[in-house]
């Protein structure tokens, strides 16, 4: 379905119209979600996978191993599985035992690597571990639906369809640490290997490795229950079944600690969008396959369920945009005329943003082969040390604050609400949190998360300098460099800074962490408050067995011909 790009492509959209809070807590997972990266990548090349161990007792206590071969490289999940009382059971990070704990190891591990592991992996935080590690994650039953799923399948039946629809995961996990975390190998480790490129493929496959791990013990022990009527989940239903994360705050400062690398993200997306606007015609299979996957979505839009009120808004406005969506394009010409740009135009107007986000993952679904290389441009070398440029002029540097921070400087940051929040790190586990700034003395342990306040107070500042280099400046206001050197980073990276206030009393934190699991591919988000989630990983995928054969991409929304199941 490949499409000739006119001479004059539109442009991507305007940082100051994507990178709003709002709009950020709106975003769906796309084909340049990580998870489907993955997932291209691994059928693309054939890579094999192996069970090398599954030493579990009937209890379900013991550790097994997957292996994942790829051209160059193999890497095994090497998991623990533990007999964890139910009164050891939270997901918070200060837990100290979990149902399950795993690493994935660079290559296959020996018989003296299991042990070094077992004696470490389970500990997590209290562990040791080495470069040969290249995560560390955890993750705890979802107690009712694991216990309903082994004594049906104890019992010779299926799982109640109702009751997995409900949950859609049997594990949670609580944590999937990498990168240098815990002594485990630094992202400089592996970052020249193809399959790690992208961002985050080290967590996605230790996920989806743990999926595989999770459904094949279920099975066990159901079989270790009841040997002679145990059978195993039917295929169909066996892939409803995702990996369940749950993630707080301490997530949430990554987005504006890593402005580059989430720019290159974001920039992918925006870029794909305005290709496919750009097309000044679309065939006919393109309008079909947009049309199937648009019908697909609303299905996916109705199975949506969430508790928490915002959330529940958010859901409505959805199911109301794919409905209104699809009565649109069921009249409308989607082959001349730059159809698809009609098409956004029309959804600027018409659609919440719930709605304009998903039609954005939309449109490059029939277009795969004109997006999916943008994918090979999301990563960051944060390695290089953005110097800041004291050459600048600070008249340059005037007009760069006034471009990137000008929503910033028309707030009043001296009135209570706009500066309500702090964001601090807490002593005891090392992990950010967010507290109110007239309750609770804690303004002097203020991390530097709010660059908008921050470019404010340096404006100020600039409007009282006599024009020169940067470097003049700063040597009489060296309080300024963070922001000096963001603005300068932003002036190179279009979509670096959020243009938004992250410390005003109003502002949600779990904006922040559906923008981010988004690009991971976690679709139907589920808050339980304004700064923690839950969400679903690969529910619907081919398992590593299946992959070869099966649909390693097209698995996100549910099937049209298998909509009444």
């Amino acid at each position: 379905m490949q499409e000739t790009q006119p001479a004059g492509a539109i442009a991507p959209r305007d940082p100051n119209v994507v990178m709003q809070l709002s709009r950020m807590g709106s975003f769906h997972q796309s084909r340049l979600s990580f998870m489907r990266i993955l997932l291209r990548r691994l059928k693309r090349e054939n890579w094999r996978f192996e069970r090398h161990a599954f030493q579990i007792d009937a209890n379900g206590v013991g550790h097994a191993v997957y292996t994942a071969h790829g051209p160059d490289h193999s890497y095994s999940l090497v998991a623990f599985a533990h007999d964890l009382p139910p009164e050891m059971r939270s997901d918070r990070v200060i837990a100290t035992a979990w149902d399950a704990t795993f690493t994935l190891f660079d290559g296959i591990p020996t018989d003296d690597d299991i042990t070094r592991l077992g004696a470490n992996i389970p500990k997590q935080e209290a562990g040791r571990v080495t470069d040969r590690e290249l995560s560390v994650s955890r993750a705890n039953r979802s107690v009712r639906l694991f216990e309903h799923v082994v004594s049906r399948l104890a019992a010779g039946e299926q799982p109640e369809l109702a009751t997995v629809n409900q949950v859609g995961y049997l594990m949670r996990t609580t944590a999937v640490y990498g990168s240098g975390k815990l002594g485990a190998a630094d992202r400089e480790y592996t970052a020249d290997r193809p399959e790690f490129k992208a961002p985050f493929q080290i967590e996605m496959l230790s996920v989806y490795l743990t999926r595989a791990f999770v459904l094949d013990l279920v099975e066990y022990l159901a079989q270790a229950r009841a040997p002679d009527t145990a059978v195993k989940i039917d295929p169909d239903l066996r892939r409803r079944f995702g990996i369940g994360n749950s993630t707080g705050l301490g997530m949430a400062p990554y987005l504006l600690n890593h402005p580059a690398l989430i720019s290159n993200w974001i920039s992918a997306r925006e870029n794909a969008l305005a290709r496919v606007r750009s097309l000044p015609t679309a065939s006919a299979d393109a309008v079909l396959a947009f049309r199937q996957i648009a019908a697909r979505a609303q299905l996916h839009a109705r199975a949506w369920h969430s508790e928490h009120p915002l959330q529940i808004k958010k859901i409505a406005q959805l199911q109301s945009d794919m409905s209104r969506l699809e009565g649109h394009i069921n009249g409308a010409d989607l082959q001349t005329d730059y159809p698809w740009n009609r098409l956004w135009l029309w959804a600027e107007g018409a659609l919440s943003l719930e709605g304009q986000e998903q039609l954005v993952s939309l449109l490059m679904e029939p277009y795969g082969a004109m997006v999916d290389d943008l994918a090979d441009t999301m990563a960051a070398d944060e390695t290089t040390v953005y110097r800041i440029d004291g050459s600048m002029s600070v008249a340059t540097l005037k007009e760069l604050t006034e471009d990137i921070y000008g929503w910033a400087l028309n707030i009043d940051w001296t009135s209570r609400s706009a500066q309500a929040r702090v964001w601090y790190v807490s002593e005891e586990k090392l992990e950010p949190r967010l507290g109110e700034r007239f309750e609770e003395p804690i303004e002097p342990y203020e991390q530097p998360l709010c660059p908008g306040r921050d470019a404010a107070r340096m404006y100020a500042d600039l409007k009282g300098f006599a024009d020169g280099p940067v470097a003049a400046f700063l040597l009489k206001h060296p309080e300024h460099r963070h922001v000096v050197r963001r603005a300068q980073i932003a002036a190179r990276y279009p979509y670096a800074e959020i243009r938004d206030n992250t410390i005003d009393a109003t502002m949600l934190p779990i904006d922040l962490l559906r923008a981010k699991l988004a690009f991971f591919g976690a679709c139907h988000f589920d808050p339980r408050s304004d700064r923690w989630v839950r969400i679903n990983m690969f529910q619907h995928a081919p398992f590593p067995h299946e992959i070869a054969t099966g649909n390693a991409d097209d698995w996100t929304y549910p099937y049209l011909e298998s909509a009444t199941l």
